[in-house]
């Protein structure tokens, strides 16, 4: 018996599959990679890196085989190819392509993307001109032949996210109204991770908002009755998601640094909206918009303590040093409201971009 069992062992270790036998295609096959053999690996040196609106950043990213020194083996081309990961993880928007000497970069990245190529398996992505909307998960992904690897870099921006509401109200705007209003605003619809680190820094706010995922949040640092209650823990609740035609509510938008100058009007007397977008005008700006507002407070540490007109019709006032009749309590934003147009009287801010 012993002797059968060993012969038996001796048969399954030694058995093959026949070339030409396709009725062997439904048996299970161990596949079995050599150990020598080349296997190209990506690697990303840094997994996230940051920067800001108006900046270059390099994404980087390198390709080697695992058993040998070179970068590539020779006898096929490297095919490189950048794709920008969405939320929802299952599309992906492509950013760049590369392969031999054909290049070609997609939609608001064309002339804007290029391969650092500082050396033959360096594949890093340089982005110039960064936009808000370049935030996010960005793939590189190397081919050659029948082997491929990939890596993932996060593009982080330096900016401030803040809630925003038009001049209807609360819960008035439906997704694609949100992502408008942000735009409007010199913003973009913020991520859940930038709303999350602002949550981090302290950023509390009950009324839900809009988040780029289709998702509808709220950042609580103060637990309260009318936000969830008083026992319950802080952090960011979540709605779920939610119809974007049907469904309203707030929105949260994200913002960075600018090209141009934010400041406070000096002039004789107070304005109504009209006279204040004038007035503007004729110093050679634009009235500011609500995303400028928040950016000259966040990233500059702007302070003033007299409220003006926004392009969007509100009236607020940044304070980066709390006092006495200006935001004792707290550094932030200070919202007005929506005063009557035409008969109300203020200052403005403004806003001159920069050649």
């Amino acid at each position: 018996m012993r002797s059968l069992l060993f012969l038996v062992l001796i048969s399954i270790c030694w058995a093959e599959p026949h070339p030409n036998n396709s009725s062997l295609e439904h048996e299970g096959i161990i596949h079995i990679q050599e150990e020598n053999g080349p296997r190209l690996l990506v690697v990303a040196e840094q997994t996230k890196v940051f920067t800001h609106r108006g900046g270059n950043v390099t994404l980087p990213c390198k390709f080697y085989h695992e058993h040998t020194s070179t970068a590539g083996s020779g006898t096929h081309k490297i095919r490189v190819k950048w794709t920008k990961l969405t939320s929802d993880y299952l599309k992906e928007v492509d950013v760049f392509v590369a392969m031999g000497h054909h290049r070609k970069s997609y939609g608001n990245y064309q002339g804007r993307v290029f391969l650092k190529e500082s050396s033959e398996n360096d594949a890093s992505l340089v982005i110039t001109d960064i936009m808000l909307e370049d935030y996010g998960r960005y793939k590189c992904e190397v081919i050659e032949g029948l082997e491929d690897d990939t890596a993932v870099v996060t593009l982080d921006l330096e900016g401030v996210v803040f809630p925003y509401s038009p001049r209807l109200g609360r819960y008035n705007l439906n997704f694609h109204e949100a992502q408008q209003a942000c735009r409007g605003q010199d913003a973009v619809i913020a991520a859940f991770d930038q709303l999350y680190e602002a949550w981090r820094a302290g950023l509390d706010w009950c009324n839900a908002g809009w988040l780029s995922d289709g998702s509808v949040q709220y950042p609580i640092t103060k637990p309260r009755e009318p936000c969830g209650g008083r026992n319950t823990v802080p952090g960011v609740r979540n709605y779920g998601f939610w119809d974007k035609e049907r469904s309203r509510y707030d929105v949260f938008c994200f913002t960075s640094n600018f090209n141009g100058r934010f400041y406070y009007l000096i002039h004789p007397t107070k304005l109504t909206y009209d006279e204040a977008v004038q007035a503007c005008l004729k110093d050679g700006a634009q009235i500011a918009k609500v995303g400028q507002i928040f950016a000259a407070w966040k990233l500059l540490g702007y302070d003033r303590c007299d409220a003006g007109w926004l392009a969007d019709g509100s009236v607020r006032y940044p304070i980066s040093r709390p006092r006495k009749r200006c935001s004792p309590n707290e550094a932030a934003v200070r919202f007005v409201g929506f005063p009557d147009k035409k008969h109300k009287l203020y200052g403005v801010y403004c806003f001159r971009a920069y050649n």
